[in-house]
């Protein structure tokens, strides 16, 4: 279709502490005005935190959190004959880890009062634990979803 050259994606490096190839995603989405030595202070201090108030591997508590909250279906409209329907779709991996990702920082930046770092483990924690405002934001999703699944034969 198009004439441009196809992008080549350079694939991510593993953070430095952890070795983890998710952790060194979830510090670029935190990271603000391309500060990456806070965005890392801010994600290895909630590392810390989380440690302490499970006694677990914190990467293993934060990539399980990741797991619980990173949506299976998404709604996407689509125009059929004058009327728009909201049409279920499954979430490939990388949009799963952005829509993940981006509900875990928005629910943590939504409660006041804190450092950024105690913001994040807190949230974690709750999702953890099956509650927290990303939790609620996926449940919605997919209910979304699952009700309109009558309209799944319009995804191509």
């Amino acid at each position: 279709m198009g004439r441009r050259k196809k992008t080549i994606d350079r694939g991510i490096k593993s953070d430095y502490k952890h070795n983890n190839a998710m952790l060194s995603r979830f510090i670029n989405y935190i990271m603000k005005d391309g500060k990456k030595s806070v965005a890392t202070k801010i994600v290895y201090s909630m590392l810390d935190i989380i440690k302490e108030k499970t006694k677990d591997d914190p990467v293993e508590v934060f990539e399980s959190a990741f797991n619980k909250v990173a949506p299976i279906l998404e709604v996407k409209s689509k125009r059929v004959g004058g009327a728009t329907y909201q049409v279920p779709i499954e979430v490939r991996g990388d949009r799963r880890m952005q829509l993940a990702f981006r509900w875990l920082i928005s629910a943590a930046k939504s409660k006041k009062g804190k450092p950024m770092s105690e913001k994040l483990a807190e949230e974690v924690l709750d999702i953890i634990n099956g509650t927290g405002s990303a939790m609620k934001k996926r449940e919605d999703v997919q209910k979304m979803a699952e009700a309109n699944r009558a309209f799944a034969h319009f995804a191509r």
